[in-house]
């Protein structure tokens, strides 16, 4: 297991990444694999079994239950809803770069971190292209901090901002985003 979120009803989903699965964990402690199948890696849209990943690395939920994952070497985020249904939010399967852009015409490097804030906005961490991604309600994807392929750990707005191996992300309340810079 790598990732972990819960939602408001007391669900934990884990993103096991070697299993390439979500997994579910009731309150009562009950187990359940939401999407994918263990031992099957690939990057399926799909309900249940018949999604496929390729090692979810973070999973991040909004107040609808709607669960989100970035399916790492994939280079895409994925969102999974309460039924199981998953489709690609942004980013295409297999196909990495760092190009802003609505769903399908965004690229992402090996993303590691995922998180929401109040407005649906979805943040990521874009580990190998070293910037910070932000996700619309609308799926427009652009870059909020960092320049691809520029690495360092310079403070500074927008592409004046550098980053080195960025994993962890989360907001607060105000709207601020904190990023775990691992290097």
């Amino acid at each position: 297991p790598y990732g972990v979120a819960t939602d408001t009803s007391g669900n934990v989903y884990v993103a096991e990444s070697l299993s390439h699965t979500i997994r579910k964990i009731t309150p009562a402690g009950v187990v359940t694999t939401l999407a994918g199948a263990s031992g099957m890696p690939g990057s399926a849209d799909g309900s249940g079994s018949a999604a496929r990943f390729r090692i979810p690395a973070a999973v991040a939920t909004d107040a609808s239950g709607t669960v989100y994952v970035v399916d790492a070497r994939s280079h895409t985020i994925r969102k999974i809803t309460p039924a199981g249904v998953v489709t690609t939010l942004a980013g295409t399967a297999d196909v990495s770069g760092s190009n802003d852009g609505t769903g399908a015409e965004a690229r992402f490097n090996s993303p590691n971190g995922v998180t929401l804030d109040a407005s649906g906005n979805v943040y990521v961490t874009d580990s190998s292209n070293n910037t910070i991604r932000k996700i619309s309600p609308a799926g427009v994807v652009t870059t909020l901090a960092g320049t691809a392929g520029t690495r360092g750990s310079n403070d500074g707005t927008g592409a004046a901002a550098s980053f080195k191996g960025s994993r962890g992300v989360a907001t607060d309340a105000s709207g601020n985003v904190y990023v775990a810079d691992s290097f």
